[in-house]
């Protein structure tokens, strides 16, 4: 008989909750939107630029949304801010799919970002970082593992779907899909769940100092201290895999030669998140959060210095790597440092911060290619930037601030 961890028997609805919630939020993810790009622009006639400009401006207002309305995963019931999270991602997914122009698609793309990269994955993993206070970390990986499995099965589903029903019926069938099974299975998962201030079985914090407020955060030094240290991995990741063929080129790398490299950045993602969660168990989120982003410098510093095949391979392990580790780490690191009560509020704050720099990412190493920086220097830049993000990290640990 397969014994389960003790965080999933101790509450394996919620467990399992937040695994389904974050895996749904890949009907909302750039990998399972860009394989539809080509059919989209040419539906609505839009050039390269218009189509990224399109789908930038629609994560911007996702952002915003997220910033306005994600503390309601503190204040409704968890069934209920479930039913909006579904509700806007599979409007969105409907949206697109009967689109007849581009204002309509503007304005599907900014509900399946908000509803799924923005709201649905929040959700999902705030209440696990919630609700297994004594095994955080654990559970913060678990439901990380939603991401590789939509990552594993979207995208391919997808181009099934494209080929034999066309693009418009991929999304209908995708909204379709997300009423009819995924929205009554987190019902079912997150049945009698209160809202968390008025729930009588949730985790007790002992230390009540801690339960803050978002305006009281935004006046810790600490969280100035902490914040670049989860941005690190989702600003730098973004800015290097959008420009990546670009890199590429520079490196001597084939296409395809790359295409074969990223199953290394997808097992080393994977891998490294059936640790992540022991390891911040063990030593904290705070801890393990400066140590994360070792692998994404190491990478870096590869990337500059080495131009052999072999190279593209383990720069993008390591960076799968940091991407597993950092991911659990940020997840749990509010929880740790801020206690529970706010914990919605202040990591939709986070959150839409973290779309914020995502957004900003590729103009930024775009601009800095056309000006004439080469792939050394950048990398080198990148680097030392992260290195100092790690360092200051440490401060609040070291001097408990």
């Amino acid at each position: 008989m397969i014994k389960l961890p003790p965080f999933i028997s101790s509450n394996p609805r919620l467990a399992f909750y937040a695994f389904l919630a974050v895996a749904a939020s890949g009907f909302g993810q750039t990998f399972f939107i860009s394989v539809m790009g080509g059919e989209l622009r040419q539906a609505f006639g839009l050039s390269h630029t218009a189509y990224g400009s399109l789908y930038s401006g629609a994560t911007l207002v996702s952002a915003f949304l997220l910033f306005r309305f994600g503390a309601l995963a503190d204040t409704w019931t968890l069934p209920k801010v479930t039913s909006l999270a579904v509700a806007i991602l599979a409007g969105g997914c409907l949206a697109i799919g009967l689109a007849f122009s581009s204002l309509l698609l503007f304005l599907g793309f900014i509900l399946i970002r908000f509803g799924g990269q923005g709201f649905i994955s929040h959700v999902g993993i705030t209440t696990a970082a919630r609700y297994f206070s004594s095994q955080r970390g654990r559970a913060v990986a678990m439901a990380e593992l939603g991401f590789p499995l939509s990552e594993a099965i979207l995208p391919a589903g997808a181009v099934f779907m494209i080929t034999h029903m066309g693009w418009r019926w991929s999304w209908l069938a995708g909204g379709l899909f997300l009423v009819a099974v995924v929205w009554p299975l987190l019902l079912f998962l997150a049945k009698k769940t209160p809202a968390f201030n008025l729930d009588r079985n949730a985790p007790v914090n002992k230390n009540k100092k801690t339960d803050v407020t978002r305006r009281q955060v935004l006046r810790d030094p600490g969280f100035y201290l902490v914040l670049p240290a989860t941005l690190a991995i989702p600003f730098t990741v973004t800015a290097v895999f959008f420009h990546q063929v670009a890199i590429a080129h520079a490196q001597g790398w084939s296409v395809q030669l790359l295409g074969r490299a990223f199953s290394g950045y997808a097992l080393g993602h994977l891998l490294t998140l059936f640790v992540a969660g022991t390891v911040v168990d063990r030593i904290s989120a705070g801890r393990t959060l400066p140590l994360a982003l070792l692998p994404l410098a190491a990478s870096l510093v590869l990337l500059a210095l080495v131009q052999a095949d072999w190279a593209a391979y383990v720069y993008l392990v390591l960076i799968g790597m940091a991407s597993g580790l950092s991911a659990t780490a940020g997840g749990a690191v509010w929880a740790e440092r801020y206690g529970l009560m706010h914990l919605g509020s202040i990591r939709a704050m986070t959150q839409a911060i973290m779309v914020l720099s995502t957004a900003i990412a590729p103009v930024l190493l775009g601009s800095l290619l056309d000006f004439g920086m080469g792939v050394t220097a950048l990398s080198i830049s990148m680097a030392a930037a992260v290195l100092v993000v790690s360092f200051l990290s440490c401060i609040p640990v070291l001097t408990q601030a």
